[in-house]
């Protein structure tokens, strides 16, 4: 029998202690009133899942589009955490870490999964660096791609890792490859109710296959006439979820991530896709960067490159694994990128401040 969403395992223990539902009520109330700014952010989720409404409000990160508030049923993120406890073997009294923000679904979600599964949760200051009691070990947390990067020499403390957010650089992938912890990257959003698949970024077994994401269970994929994910998860949402990712499917239950079709460039009628050319050029340029499409007479839209800092000369071999209408006609230097709330890099406005300048 599935758990509904109005009841606190057994088994669930915050920092230590356990709390039914009344006391956790009691631990909300004093985190909005007394804690810190994480803990009060914890302390309004909290109270938002434990009143009789069917459903929270969850804002969107904004990283792909003007930034939406939802209603997501509870029960389609019980049903979300019970998936991802099936597939990570998170079982009543494992240790998990959350260092996350409780303000957008990874966060929420963590703390659902600790509630639902009867985990034993720690929460630390959401930080680049989470600072843990390394002498502790953990079953199971959430990075983003900055804190993993920033954690991966104390990664022996954690036995699974998942990372989502943003994009997984080759110089992250390779501080971790050796690493004991199996790290995942996820594939999700807030309309799916965190992750939906995953793919391993370490402990290769040397099938192909590894090198996809793999959906949880009852997920099912396709592609629309646009090449775009179709993700049809009915316990997590009643109607069919149409995404802007252009994904190469290989089978049932994996798919290649290509890149936004919203991003995808049609400079002098060849289409560029600056997911690509970003990650071929990840370990070479140490700023943040992206690359855009800016309108051009001749071409239609001309590939630019935007980094984040002072302004230099970049030598022009950085480019040479490139193809001919890869290569960025222009290199932009701004001060700093406009940002989500969620600290992701909002390429449209700071493409727009550019233009504007």
């Amino acid at each position: 029998m599935t758990p509904d969403y109005t009841k606190v395992h057994r088994r669930f223990k915050l920092e230590g202690f356990h709390y039914n539902r009344e006391d956790l009520m009691e631990v909300a109330y004093s985190f909005v009133k007394e804690g810190y700014p994480y803990q009060q952010q914890l302390g309004l989720f909290l109270l938002d899942w434990l009143d009789k409404k069917d459903y929270i409000k969850v804002k969107t990160s904004g990283s792909t589009g003007k930034p939406k508030t939802l209603k997501i049923k509870k029960q389609a993120m019980v049903n979300s955490a019970i998936t991802t406890g099936d597939f990570f073997d998170l079982t009543p009294g494992k240790k998990v870490l959350n260092c996350l923000p409780s303000n957008f679904i990874a966060g929420k979600m963590m703390m659902v999964r600790a509630i639902i599964l009867g985990l034993e949760v720690d929460m630390v200051v959401p930080s680049a660096l989470p600072r843990i009691d390394y002498e502790k070990d953990y079953d199971f947390c959430a990075f983003t791609p900055m804190q993993l990067k920033n954690f991966a020499k104390y990664l022996k403390s954690i036995k699974t890792v998942i990372v989502g957010g943003g994009r997984v650089s080759s110089h992250i992938k390779e501080l971790i490859k050796d690493k004991k912890p199996q790290v995942y990257e996820t594939y999700g959003m807030t309309e799916t109710v965190s992750h939906i698949a995953v793919r391993k970024l370490n402990n290769f077994t040397g099938d192909p296959s590894d090198k996809y994401f793999t959906t949880l269970p009852n997920v099912s994929i396709s592609t629309d006439d646009r090449g775009c994910l179709i993700i049809d998860a009915p316990k997590l949402s009643k109607t069919k979820i149409v995404t802007n990712d252009l994904v190469e499917i290989y089978a049932d239950n994996q798919f290649e991530w290509i890149g936004r079709i919203d991003n995808v460039i049609n400079t002098g009628g060849v289409k560029v896709f600056p997911e690509k050319i970003e990650e071929q050029l990840q370990d070479k340029i140490p700023e943040q960067f992206f690359i855009h499409g800016i309108e051009d007479d001749t071409l239609g839209y001309k590939v630019v490159m935007v980094i984040e800092g002072k302004e230099r000369t970049l030598d022009k071999t950085l480019f040479k694994t490139l193809e001919k209408f890869e290569v960025p006609k222009d290199i932009i230097f701004v001060r700093k990128f406009k940002e989500t709330a969620s600290g992701k890099i909002h390429r449209s406005k700071t493409i727009a401040s550019i233009l504007e300048a």
